[in-house]
């Protein structure tokens, strides 16, 4: 059995066969969905096997037969016995993710790599296993991400010794060129990219974890913070680093440092086309998104890592001005624990102990250690550092909770024949008073976060009329009411306010009607129970009948769970970044969010950054 494993779940649920008569891609299916699933947390890959054995049982059980052998009629008849059993469809549609990522990869597996044309910046990179087991430098920076960035670039720049310390490992851009999206995607993210928020309904919490953390494998999308939040940490939260004029400077500096502006409209894509007519013709705001990759190819593949090195993520951008200026990266390190000590009535950092992956560990010796391994597991870091005093530690948790939905059009919108398309082309900001941002996206077949309908034959002939599908995504501002608790391994959960999913069911409505008014003839709702509608009244029928526990979610943007704020009984961070309780331990990534920002918030994590080391240079007198 071990050995045909993945077998039962390609046969059945999308109808490939592995015999000489089956196209190339479909032999290919189950031997990329097994690689895969290596990369996967063991609790979801036992869930996957389990799923494959109970197929195969079913199929045994009725017809005598192993599920991969059975004939395409007999696989079908199967199929709609299984359909039949209660929940049974509900408990396939995860078990779709990594099948359809696999069958995607499949199809497009000879896809012609766009030509590598540019050199990587130099970065000043060490391996773990070729660091020293002690050292001493003025700051250690742990994680390299949005945030750690900024802050290594800040911090070295001032004169200081910088090390960052990175879990996960360097992507040059000739490697991201020279491999399928799939290998790169189960790479360069955490568990594949299978992080949950668990809940009703769970959530897909997607987290990078590379040099350049996961500015490597987001859209790159550019927000500046809006006026009213930036208002609203200052006033409500006591953020005076918030101050909407003097936060400019700092968002200023890192669009800069970033290259941030609109791409070329020869690459914004048939999809973003779309959503700019439908917008249009029902007299709705929306306009190009600023991304920080102007010299965008459009190949869609950001998700992924962007193959022609356009996309200025940290580790093309920040990351080489932090080690020109004395930054050195030591990578497949992860920090397990920050030392502390009292000194003249205070406790004090004084040291970071990191592991390498041979379990072996090693020691740097600091004063400052700069917190940015994310709102994941930076409050896991700081519990395993017995730093963990402050109730709202890990609370506060934000995430952005999305939805999308496809039109399905007459003439191809993304794939071969359809020209360029970016990944996150167009926003439609109609709705962000009630708190809902949509873009137009369109990704690599299965890499997208809308999974295609049905199951078996209807499942393959979905993804066959892919490429004709124009796709929107709706995120949500929503409230702070998830948590992270943990501390070896972080584990999130989130419950979606009852508003938040009223208003994820009319972002539903809202991006429905800008597909039909484009031309859609019809609407793929993302919404199980009921996949497919014709008109947008439909659509509005079938939003007033199911409850917001029953859609797809997914999200990309955890923020909060160490917030800043001058109230030192709901915010674990000083205003200006500072750990209570702890002197030389700043927070620099999107925990300190007091709040949802409403956008993507890669440049508001950037600028916060930015903000909190530069005032804690000067106070140090750097």
């Amino acid at each position: 059995m071990t050995a045909d494993r993945g077998r039962a779940l390609s046969a059945v649920l999308l109808d490939v066969g592995e015999d000489a008569h089956s196209p190339e891609w479909e032999r290919q299916v189950r031997e990329r969905l097994l690689r895969f699933m290596s990369s996967l947390p063991p609790h979801v890959r036992t869930g996957l096997h389990a799923a494959d054995m109970a197929l195969d049982g079913f199929s045994m059980l009725t017809t005598g037969r192993r599920a991969h052998r059975l004939p395409p009629d007999t696989r079908a008849r199967l199929l709609q016995r299984l359909t039949r059993l209660p929940g049974f469809e509900v408990l396939m549609d995860n078990a779709k993710i990594p099948l359809l990522l696999a069958a995607g990869a499949s199809r497009h597996s000879s896809r012609p790599v766009r030509p590598f044309v540019r050199t990587d910046p130099p970065l000043d990179i060490c391996p773990s296993s070729d660091w020293p087991d002690a050292h001493r430098v003025d700051a250690v920076v742990i994680g390299s991400g949005a945030g750690g960035a900024v802050a290594a670039l800040t911090l070295a720049s001032s004169g200081r010794s910088v090390v960052v310390l990175e879990e996960g490992r360097h992507f040059s851009t000739q490697e991201l060129a020279s491999r399928p999206p799939l290998d790169r995607f189960a790479d360069a993210y955490r568990d594949g990219g299978a992080t949950l928020a668990w809940g009703l309904p769970p959530v897909l919490l997607p987290l990078g974890r590379a040099v350049g953390g996961t500015t490597l494998v987001n859209s790159g999308t550019c927000f500046r913070t809006p006026h009213h939040v930036l208002k609203r940490w200052h006033r409500t939260h006591g953020v005076e680093l918030a101050d909407p004029t003097g936060f400019a400077r700092h968002i200023d500096h890192v669009e800069n440092l970033l290259g941030v502006g609109i791409p070329d409209p020869s690459v914004l894509g048939r999809n973003g086309g779309l959503a700019l007519l439908g917008s249009e013709r029902l007299g709705w705001s929306a306009a190009p998104l600023r991304r920080n990759a102007t010299d965008c190819g459009g190949c869609c593949e950001c998700i992924a890592g962007c193959p022609s090195g356009a996309k200025q993520a940290v580790h093309l951008s920040v990351l080489p001005a932090a080690c020109a200026a004395g930054a050195r990266i030591v990578t497949r390190a992860r920090a397990t624990h920050i030392v502390t000590a009292h000194h003249a009535g205070a406790r004090r950092a004084i040291a970071v102990e990191a592991v390498r992956p041979d379990g072996t560990t090693f020691t740097i010796s600091t004063g400052l250690v700069v917190v940015a391994a994310g709102a994941l597991h930076t409050p896991a870091l700081l519990r395993r550092s017995r730093l963990a005093g402050h109730p709202r530690l890990g609370r506060n948790l934000a995430i952005h909770p999305a939805v999308s939905v496809a039109g399905r059009f007459a003439e191809p919108v993304t794939g071969p024949g359809a020209g360029p398309n970016v990944l996150q082309s167009v926003g439609v900001d109609e709705w962000h008073h009630d708190g809902i941002l949509i873009e137009a996206t369109a990704a690599p077949p299965g890499m997208t976060s809308f999974v295609l309908p049905h199951l078996g034959r209807e499942l393959k002939r979905e993804l066959n009329d892919a490429g004709n599908l124009g796709l929107l995504g709706a995120m949500v501002s929503d409230r702070s009411s998830g948590r992270v608790r943990g501390m070896h391994r972080p584990v999130a959960t989130y419950t979606l306010h009852a508003d938040d999913g009223r208003r994820l069911l009319r972002s539903i409505t809202h991006m429905g009607r800008i597909l039909f008014a484009a031309g859609a003839r019809e609407v793929l709702t993302g919404i199980p129970a009921h996949p497919a509608v014709a008109s947008p009244d439909a659509l509005d029928d079938v939003v007033r009948r199911i409850g917001h526990r029953r859609l797809h979610l997914s999200a990309f943007h955890p923020t909060g769970t160490a917030a800043l704020g001058a109230d030192d009984r709901r915010s674990p961070v000083r205003p200006d970044g500072r750990l209570r309780g702890t002197e030389g331990i700043l927070v620099a990534d999107a925990c300190l969010l007091p709040s949802s920002p409403g956008v993507n918030p890669q440049i508001t994590i950037m600028a916060l950054a930015h903000a909190v080391t530069e005032q804690a240079t000067r106070r140090d007198g750097g």
